[in-house]
């Protein structure tokens, strides 16, 4: 790895930012003054910035978050916080999530810094189920469960939905099946069938499902077991 590539990983500095900390002596390798963010460098190498060590972290790291309401899925949004500010340099540099919740929903979210792993989940092709709490305004209307079954056809969309699974809790309160992501989907398919959802809580992706002792902003790395299930 390049040693610039390094120092922005490892620090949350930006690339430049990087390149101006080695021009001006704050960066040593093995202990002697290194200026040239070109140096290749491995995991033997002993890297400090500003006197301080930097450790490397091990690549195909996989975890599951607790998502809070109020947070975004992004690196940098610029209006709300970010669910990677749960996690620690030089982590959260790395990290990516395997799809995204809207900022007003809360649960279930998959992060990794393995792009092929995520992709499994993420792609159209591979149908990767979800699963979601859902908290509607209306009353749930007996038809409901029909229609989603036969895939609804969203406002603005040429193609149906795939069907989806409905399991009805209570008066007001759904599990919701799918397996698509299309933007706004489930909000968007309940304004479909007359309804508004009034709050949305994913707790399930494929076979792997919120741990239920975890509280909002807190996360665990994935089980062998679980990572491999994707």
């Amino acid at each position: 790895m390049r040693l610039d590539k390094f120092i922005a990983e490892n620090t949350g500095l930006t690339r430049s930012q990087a390149a101006r900390a080695l021009k001006s002596g704050l960066v040593t390798v093995n202990g002697k003054l290194e200026k040239s963010g070109s140096v290749k460098i491995g995991d033997t190498d002993e890297i400090c910035y500003e006197g301080e060590r930097l450790e490397w972290v091990d690549e195909g790291q996989y975890f599951m978050l607790y998502k809070p309401q109020g947070y975004v899925c992004s690196h940098d949004d610029g209006e709300y916080p970010t669910v990677f500010q749960f996690f620690d340099y030089p982590l959260m540099t790395k990290l990516h999530t395997a799809g995204r919740l809207d900022v007003d929903t809360t649960g279930l979210v998959l992060l990794t810094d393995d792009g092929k792993w995520s992709h499994r989940i993420t792609s159209p092709k591979h149908h990767c189920e979800k699963t979601y709490l859902v908290t509607l305004a209306d009353p749930v209307e007996d038809f409901y469960a029909k229609k989603l079954a036969e895939g609804i056809l969203l406002r603005g969309e040429r193609e149906p939905c795939l069907p989806a699974k409905m399991e009805i809790i209570d008066d007001y309160n759904v599990n919701l099946t799918i397996s698509e992501g299309r933007y706004h989907q489930v909000k968007r398919m309940f304004a479909a069938l007359g309804n508004k959802v009034e709050a949305l809580h994913r707790w399930r992706i494929g076979d792997v499902v919120l741990d239920e002792n975890l509280e909002e902003g807190e996360y665990r790395p994935l089980s062998a077991q679980e990572v491999e299930s994707f």
